[in-house]
Formats: structure tokens, sequence, C-alpha cells
């Protein structure tokens, strides 16, 4: 079983997340911040990652440290877990739909993170949550992974169903790309013969 655990602790948070890369979808999350529970929560179910993340954070301040944090410490541990990515498929591409919203998440394992975020929102929150965040989230999560990763948003709406459709395309892409592939027999899928953080 490909698992990892990450504690993380600064002045700004107090993080516990343990993930298990071959798990059933299973969740629990508590970050403070009940919509941004919500989307790791589908996160989990969609890409079938078990996912465990305990945040105490100085929300007092504002919800910047608990969203930037939330996604270093599960990313982190993705990445741990992953390992040096023998076997994986190493890359996803899906499109998403939401009701009226459908997004396109693509996304490569390449130990070169880099986001490219073309989705935008109408209003400030979403529940207590602020949607500049979302993006933010995004960006944290593929640089502590090592994920190219390319969000569009293709046409929408609804706030809600435009977040809840990128975290669920973001789930299910990731979901091709950490699952093991039998045809490769434990390869590295890559001509340099790693893939990570070193590959830079």
């Amino acid at each position: 079983m490909r698992t990892a655990s990450i504690i993380r602790k600064t002045h700004e948070t107090d993080i516990e997340v343990e993930v298990n890369l071959d798990g059933t979808g299973a969740y629990k999350v508590s970050t403070g911040i009940g919509f941004l529970d919500h989307m790791i929560e589908q996160f989990s179910r969609h890409s079938l990652i078990d996912i465990t993340c305990r945040i105490q954070g100085d929300l007092h301040v504002d919800q910047h440290h608990t969203t930037e944090d939330s996604a270093i410490a599960i990313g982190q541990a993705i990445s741990k877990a992953l390992g040096d990515r023998a076997g994986i498929g190493r890359y996803g591409d899906v499109n998403s739909p939401m009701d009226e919203a459908l997004s396109r998440v693509s996304l490569d394992i390449s130990g070169r993170p880099y986001l490219v975020w073309k989705a935008a929102f109408t209003q400030e929150k979403l529940g207590e949550f602020d949607t500049e965040m979302v993006e933010h989230w995004f960006h944290s999560i593929a640089q502590a992974v090592g994920i190219t990763l390319h969000i569009e948003l293709l046409y929408g709406t609804n706030n809600h169903h435009i977040c809840e459709g990128i975290f669920k395309g973001f789930a299910r892409a990731m979901r091709s790309a950490v699952e093991l592939d039998p045809r490769k027999g434990g390869a590295i899928p890559s001509t340099k013969g790693i893939l990570g953080q070193d590959t830079l």
C-alpha cells in the first residue's frame, strides 16, 4: 500500500495529513473552513485517494495560511507516497461537467511544478470560503507534488458548480496519473530514468 503521513507545524498552522493512494476515497477532513472541507472531500472521493486532514490554523487572521498549508501538506504526503513514481500512469486529462459548468483539467506528474489557470469566479465567497484562494490551493499542491497542471473553465455561471467541477476534474485526473499500470512492469515512466522533484 502506497501510504504516507505528514506533520507540519508552523506559527500559522498545525497540520496532520495521512494519504493512501490505493484507497477507496475514504476521508476525514477538518480544516475549520466548511467549503474547503467539502472540496478536499470531493478530491478524495473521486480520486480514490484516502485522505485524513486535520488543521488548526490562524483563521482569526484570514483563510490564506490554512488553505495554502492544507494543499502543501496533502501534496507533500502524496509525493512521499508516490516514492520514485515507478509504474504510475503519470498523466491525467479530464473534461469535468457539473450541471451548466464544464471544466478541463490536464496534468503530468512531471517533477516540474507549473500551474496554468484559466478560470474565474463572479463572487468573492462560496459559503465563508474566499474564492481567490481556489487558484492558490491548486498552485500550492502542484508545487508540493511536482505537477504540471492546466485548469481551464470552458463555460459555466454558477460559482459553486465551477469550483466543484474543477476539484472533481482534478481528482479524476489524479486518479489516472497515480494509478499503477501493470503493463509498465514497475518501470519509471520517463526516458530519463528518474521522475520527481529531482527531474528539474
